[in-house]
């Protein structure tokens, strides 16, 4: 259910209410693009079933599924039919447009062209932990994930949160564990890291299904190479890459963690799914936190 995590803290002024938030979402319910629409963006039902919750609520965690839709126009074509537009101007005026109006030939252009578009659609899982007031979205980029806190935030009056921060930074603790020390007693390192240099260079080294407690990633540590990415296994049941920037890639659930399982029918599946995702990353995330100093304590 979950591939990548990217963790926000729940501002203190928030009181969960699962109702609301389900009427806040209905308000900002997802619609196609309209013919000139560049992009739209909305909730849909996470169950993947119409009519359904738009937040489902799974062992007291909260479930919701962002959708956006965008028009998809080439450049070329845009830069074929501003060209095309720009010799009709040239022709009738004897003279070529500007750049003033080349920029509105370029809107004009993308407004005539956009009913013609295909669409592309994409969907972000989002969940709630309203316990431990994480707010987590499943995406692999930070700027992805903003903006569908953005539109939470614009739908649910009265949420603010912050990217979690931690109190050392994930480079400085995997640096550290790389470079001889051992990690906490619940996590493990695997056979897959990057290591960056900090100046101009930026040169890269990669490790792929390749031991890491050698002298060579050693020597890489010491002569200045931070880690940017970690493979980790937490309490032998979920795998997953550590990023610098405190994302949570790649997330698998081991065997373990499906053991004495009975098997969930298919109308089951979904609750069977998120009971077991949200079940073991709320316990991982909090170790993980843990195990890079605590969460970073903001000014009052």
């Amino acid at each position: 259910m979950f591939k990548n995590l990217i963790v926000y803290r729940i501002a203190p002024e928030w009181t969960p209410d699962a109702a609301q938030l389900e009427d806040a979402l209905d308000k900002a319910r997802f619609v196609e693009c309209g013919a000139t629409q560049p992009v739209s963006a909305g909730w849909v039902e996470p169950r993947g079933t119409a009519h359904a919750a738009l937040l489902e609520v799974v062992d007291g965690h909260w479930l919701a599924k962002l959708m956006v839709e965008q028009k998809v126009v080439p450049g070329a074509v845009v830069k074929r039919r501003i060209d095309e537009m720009a010799a009709q101007i040239e022709q009738q005026t004897g003279r070529k447009p500007g750049k003033k109006q080349k920029k509105e030939l370029k809107e004009d252009a993308l407004h005539e062209l956009l009913p013609m578009a295909f669409t592309k659609r994409s969907a972000v899982n989002v969940w709630i932990d309203p316990q431990q007031r994480l707010l987590i979205v499943d995406s692999g980029s930070v700027a992805r994930a903003d903006d569908v806190v953005t539109q939470l935030v614009k739908a649910c009056e009265g949420l603010g949160v912050m990217l979690l921060q931690t109190a050392e930074t994930p480079a400085a603790v995997m640096s550290s564990w790389l470079a001889g020390g051992e990690p906490p007693a619940a996590f493990s390192v695997d056979r897959e890291c990057e290591l960056k240099s900090p100046d101009e260079m930026k040169s890269v080294v990669r490790y792929a299904r390749h031991a890491l407690d050698i002298d060579e990633v050693r020597q890489h540590i010491a002569n200045g190479k931070q880690p940017t990415r970690l493979a980790l296994t937490w309490q032998g049941r979920v795998s997953f890459v550590l990023s610098d920037t405190m994302q949570i890639r790649k997330i698998a659930f081991l065997d373990g963690v499906f053991e004495g399982l009975p098997k969930a029918e298919k109308d089951e599946a979904f609750e069977a799914d998120a009971a077991i995702a949200t079940g073991e990353l709320r316990q991982l995330i909090p170790d993980l936190i843990e195990a890079l100093g605590g969460e970073h304590a903001m000014a009052a």
